[in-house]
């Protein structure tokens, strides 16, 4: 019978599609299930399975249940944990106690934002609260501690772990460390209070830093005053405008937007002095030096020296972007030459189009969605004999009915896990491309059976019509394999223990494997099995291909200059405490790492809301992106399909989640441990022009 539905709907999909176009009438599955609407459920009386198959979560109250649950279990596994023989059964329980508390609270995590519903936003909001408190308790918890030092201080248990049980106890004992554990009872408790503070200021200035700012309309030139939203008698502004070509609205949008707030501002400074406190009182020398452990960078010293060197690599190439701006904008305005911060985003985009013609109407009738999702489909089961194979949800597994849900299906292995797509915009959804992590992988124990991820990938694109399929930019189609990097870390991972499982691990290295998919979304042997035109069937000119690859090395020294300054900001924050304002830090680190001067009652670290989730670790992105390079020019780019090299990818890199130090993985898959030279050198040559996209633009 299901196999029929099957049938039915494949069907339907083929005649609904050849509407399309003469020569595109039929889609793989996975291609059918995103290029077209579903069709609504007929059968009313099918029963409800809950959200993510969880029955609980069903309704609302469901998380309150399945919170009550979690907390119970929690309980069970406390005593297990502090009553058990040190050993390997020590960290099975640990891991287990973890994972029992992650089911529900990243679920609720994501549930809070994602939801249509407010009553299921507010009732996993109310779990997320629930469970954090709890967790605040395990990590001061003594009596477990205990239990997880008698096994690490015992030097003859500790040699007969193998290395995935050594490295996880020794990341549980890290969370115990930072949360003050070793602290006498007085001091102990002062680092709860600083935890609980910092949770509330983190709070307040990432909703801080999204407020838009106010100014009399009368301040404002009329004629300009359409551009803002308005407010009574106030104009509203709520971000940078930087893509507006008039040089008058980004410099009042500039101006306005980033004008300080001083409650703000002494939230972000509060902010950062907590977390010097925190991390002087549980032993660290700045807040830096703690949040870099197990990094691959390991110290700020080796971050501040990756930055300093990648700036004077690139300081030639960048005077000479700056140059090209500055002549651009006298060219486009001759009264007002004088380049400024805002002016970088919008000038580097024009000269890129006036170079290249890389306006992405012309790229984004070769994008649809379901074309590129038969790509990633390929391309898997090229690198990995991995295929992402369409499933129909059951009634209430899904929040809203334009989620898709893929099972990821390995040739020999079988089943690997779930990736549920929440692709479309909708009312109140959040405008964020992201990847949650639902459920964890682990080996259980108890059933003898691989508990498999499940996560969720989140972009914002436009829904499919009637008349056409989805159709993404070039931007959109690099973010969606950007993505899924993400996704398929977390379901080629076989980790042992859900606490290091997919993209768990150390943040300068979980980009890697999604900074090392958009190489793969710009070449066009991996391009050129999927980009068609939607109605012709045509497939997409290389020479276009070619030019957008060119196109975003066009002022890609500045770019990444502005990238380093923000880096560098982040560090200096979080460093030793310094004697003036963090205003005052941010004029220095704009004249050293970045070059365009500073604007006069600006505060631009008021909207640096990656401070929040990624303090002192903003560099991960350039460290990442070199990291990627290098895997892709030593591994990838002279067959990006070869098998051998994706099995030896897994096998190094993606199989071992947080399991395993990062630049181990890193030199497993280059056979050599590379310095901080080899990435800056990464990084540098990617600008370098490649003369066979002339020759081949000469040609055509």
């Amino acid at each position: 019978m299901a196999a029929c539905k099957m049938f039915l709907t494949l069907k339907k999909t083929r005649t609904l599609f050849s509407r399309f176009g003469r020569r595109v009438t039929t889609w793989s599955p996975v291609g059918a299930a995103f290029n077209v609407k579903p069709h609504k459920r007929l059968d009313i009386l099918e029963k409800t399975v809950g959200l993510f198959g969880v029955p609980e979560l069903s309704s609302p109250a469901g998380f309150q249940v399945a919170t009550k649950s979690a907390l119970q279990n929690t309980e069970r596994l406390l005593a297990k944990a502090c009553a058990c023989a040190p050993g390997v059964e020590t960290v099975n329980t640990f891991d287990e106690l973890s994972d029992g508390l992650c089911k529900v609270a990243d679920l609720a995590d994501f549930i809070k934002v994602a939801h249509p519903d407010p009553a299921f936003r507010e009732a996993a909001e109310k779990s997320c609260v629930e469970i954090g408190t709890v967790v605040e308790k395990l990590n001061t918890n003594v009596e477990l501690c205990k239990s997880l030092k008698n096994l690490l201080d015992s030097p003859e248990i500790v040699a007969k772990l193998d290395p995935d049980t050594r490295r996880v106890a020794e990341l549980f004992m890290f969370d115990f460390e930072i949360s003050g554990i070793h602290l006498d009872e007085k001091l102990r408790k002062e680092a709860v209070a600083l935890h609980v503070k910092l949770l509330d200021l983190n709070h307040e200035f990432l909703v801080g830093s999204h407020m838009p700012n106010r100014i009399a309309r009368s301040a404002v030139p009329e004629h300009l005053q359409l551009h803002f939203a308005s407010e009574g008698s106030f104009i509203q502004v709520g971000g940078l405008h930087a893509d507006s070509p008039d040089d008058l609205v980004r410099e009042i949008a500039y101006r306005i937007y980033l004008y300080p707030n001083a409650d703000l501002m002494e939230c972000l400074e509060e902010l950062l002095r907590s977390r010097y406190k925190l991390a002087k009182l549980v032993g660290y020398e700045s807040f830096g030096h703690r949040a870099l452990k197990g990094t691959m960078a390991k110290t700020p010293e080796t971050v501040m020296n990756f930055l300093q060197l990648l700036t004077e690599k690139l300081s030639e190439r960048t005077a000479k972007d700056f140059k090209m701006m500055s002549n651009m904008k006298k060219k486009l305005n001759p009264r007002n030459s004088e380049l400024m911060p805002w002016d970088h985003p919008f000038l580097s985009g024009v000269i890129r189009a006036e170079r290249y013609n890389i306006e992405p109407s012309l790229y984004s009738p070769y994008f649809s969605l379901g074309g590129c999702m038969e790509g990633l489909n390929h391309l898997f089961t090229q690198l990995y004999g991995v295929s992402l194979m369409s499933e129909q949800s059951s009634a209430g597994e899904v929040w809203n009915e334009d989620v898709r849900k893929l099972a990821v299906v390995h040739e020999t292995e079988g089943l690997l896990g779930y990736i549920y797509c929440d692709f479309f915009n909708r009312p109140n959804k959040p405008h964020q491309d992201c990847h949650f992590t639902i459920r964890g992988g682990r080996w259980c124990q108890n059933t003898g059976q691989y508990q498999l991820p499940v996560v969720v990938l989140m972009l914002s694109l436009p829904p499919p019509t009637k008349r056409a399929p989805t159709l993404l930019t070039p931007g959109m189609m690099e973010n969606l394999f950007h993505e899924m990097g993400h996704a398929m870390h977390s379901m080629l991972g076989r980790t042992r223990y859900q606490h290091v499982t997919g993209t768990r691990c150390a943040t300068d290295f979980a980009e890697v494997p999604s900074i090392l998919m958009e190489y793969f979304a710009s070449d066009y042997r991996v391009i050129s099995h999927f980009a068609r035109h939607y109605e012709t069937g045509q497939p997409l000119p290389e020479s276009m291909v070619a030019r957008l690859c060119e196109s975003k090395k066009v002022c890609g020294a500045a770019d990444t200059q502005l990238q380093i300054f923000y880096a560098a900001l982040d560090q200096v924050y979080h460093g030793r405490p310094q004697d003036r304002s963090s205003t005052d830090i941010l004029m220095e680190m704009q004249q050293k790492f970045y070059g365009l001067p500073y604007t006069p009652n600006t505060a631009w670290q008021l909207r640096f809301s990656h401070l929040v989730g990624y303090g002192a670790k903003y560099y991960s992105y350039l460290m990442s992106r070199a990291v990627a390079s290098m895997v892709w020019r030593q591994c990838f780019a002279q067959d990006p399909l070869n098998r051998d090299m994706g099995e030896r990818y897994r096998r190094e890199m993606l199989a071992h989640g947080g399991a395993k130090e990062p630049m181990l993985m890193v030199e497993g898959m280059l056979q050599r441990r590379p310095t901080i030279e080899d990435f800056v050198d990464a990084l540098v040559s990617e600008l370098d022009p490649n003369f066979e996209t002339f020759i081949m633009d000469s040609e055509s």
